[in-house]
């Protein structure tokens, strides 16, 4: 099936291949299938309960690893060191949250339309589920659908992306150790192929991805075609519209921070920051923000070789086309990984909305920064965009906050946040080209997302009538 059965991931710090893994053959991958149909017939029959009981043992043999899982992130994707154990206590807080949750979304919830008859709707779930999960929050992406969907009751099977394999190990380990039974939890290794062997198996009922819009839109497509449910998350291109009235320490360190977090390297980052008449005095905050900012020490390096060119090259090309480097992050080195893919803050000023640098997901630390007279202006910059992840908008008035959430096309909007990620209880997902699917990833939406309802309506006195609804 694969022309090159080995799978060789480098590492973005220092360019060395650090893990070799063997890509799935068509045969594994049928006998993954058959494993998880049968595994998955017993474990949607244990109680509720008991499989709370089981995922709560995972979080603890999680936590336990804790340390080491950090260690790897920064070898696997190049979140430094400082960071990295705030996405081990974020996977635990999103995984305890949706166990929490599941009992109160897959309850049986009663109801009498009339006397001697009783209604109930149960959740149940869909089967054997695949989840392909993307590389920059490896752990936090892939316990969003992993723990629900095992809540529900399904066997899944977790494709995780080719930069970050140790971690689907490491959610297999800490399974095992829980107590998982064997086949309802399994991890495969493969690229293109792989996929589509999957997204085309009858045998698979449901599948979520995360990753590029281009991606997300072939796996949606392919998937669907095969009449399987599809959640797909694709890239971003988040606009934060600041007002001149904005606090200009706030807004000048949160959309660096947003700017620069993760390398850029995430679909919730600034992207481009539209101007709104006269905020040069945020500017230079932010160029000062900016430079403060160490690679190596509080910015990693981006995720390939082939990343760091093209990133270079939109910053060059918005540069020739008459656009304002301020603050230059082409040419970085840092001391003792030379051969690392790093680049520092770059802020770009006097982009026009025609730029490809505004108009692309350019995923890397880089803020193009668009100038506008009035706030309409700058809420028709942000329509135009194809995505609809995020949005945020920058001022002390409640009215222009307002104006700003209504119109925005994003399906997540922050007032003075530069990262507007809603938190528990809240689901997380956005709009137009950066969802393909129906619900959200997180929440309830995501326990709804992995189950079906199966609605009953029950009779025992034949004296209530011919039926309910006579």
């Amino acid at each position: 099936m694969n022309t090159d059965p080995i799978q060789k991931t480098v590492s973005p710090v220092d360019g060395r291949v650090y893990v070799e893994r063997r890509l799935a053959t068509a045969e594994e991958i049928n006998e993954l299938l058959r494993t998880a149909r049968h595994a998955q017939a017993a474990w949607r029959n244990v109680p509720l309960e008991e499989r709370a009981k089981v995922m709560t043992r995972f979080c603890d043999e999680f936590e336990k690893r804790g340390a080491k899982i950090a260690d790897e992130l920064t070898w696997q994707m190049g979140r430094p060191a400082r960071f990295a154990p705030s996405e081990v206590r974020g996977t635990l807080e999103r995984a305890r949250h949706m166990i929490a949750i599941a009992p109160h979304a897959l309850a049986d919830l009663g109801a009498g339309p009339k006397p001697d008859f009783t209604r109930f709707v149960r959740r149940e779930p869909l089967g054997v589920v695949f989840t392909i999960a993307a590389w920059n929050y490896p752990y936090l992406i892939a316990v969003n659908s992993v723990v629900p969907a095992l809540m529900a009751g399904n066997a899944v099977i977790l494709k995780h992306s080719a930069q970050t394999p140790l971690c689907a190990e490491r959610f297999a380990e800490c399974f095992r150790e829980a107590g998982m039974p064997d086949g309802v939890f399994q991890v495969i290794h493969g690229g293109r192929e792989t996929v589509e062997a999957l997204c085309d198996h009858s045998g698979i009922a449901a599948i979520s991805f995360v990753g590029s819009t281009k991606i997300a839109k072939v796996v949606y497509r392919r998937a669907t075609a095969n009449l399987k449910r599809v959640l797909a998350l694709g890239g971003a291109k988040n606009h934060l519209i600041v007002m001149p009235d904005a606090d200009a320490e706030m807004a000048s360190s949160n959309i660096v921070a947003s700017m620069a977090g993760c390398a850029g390297q995430r679909c919730m980052a600034a992207s481009v920051m539209v101007a709104v008449s006269k905020v040069d005095h945020i500017i230079e905050r932010m160029i000062a923000h900016a430079r403060n900012i160490v690679p190596g020490r509080d910015l990693g390096p981006v995720i390939s070789l082939a990343a760091k060119a093209r990133i270079e090259r939109y910053i060059t090309e918005a540069e020739d086309a008459g656009a304002t480097v301020l603050v230059d992050g082409r040419g970085v080195v840092v001391p003792g990984k030379e051969n690392g893919y790093f680049i520092g803050p770059t802020i770009i000023d006097h982009v026009t909305p025609d730029m490809r640098i505004a108009q692309d997901e350019v995923f890397g630390p880089v803020l193009a920064i668009v100038r506008t007279k009035t706030v309409d202006e700058a809420i028709a910059v942000e329509n135009q965009s194809p995505y609809g992840n995020a949005a945020s908008v920058f001022t002390e008035s409640g009215g222009v906050a307002r104006h700003v959430m209504d119109r925005a096309s994003a399906g997540m909007v922050g007032v003075n946040v530069g990262v507007p990620v809603p938190r528990e209880p809240f689901s997380f997902g956005g709009w137009n080209e950066s969802k393909f699917g129906v619900g959200d990833i997180t929440g309830r939406g995501s326990i709804e997302f992995w189950t079906q309802s199966k609605k009953m309506t029950t009779k025992w006195n034949r004296e209530a009538g011919t039926n309910w609804m006579s």
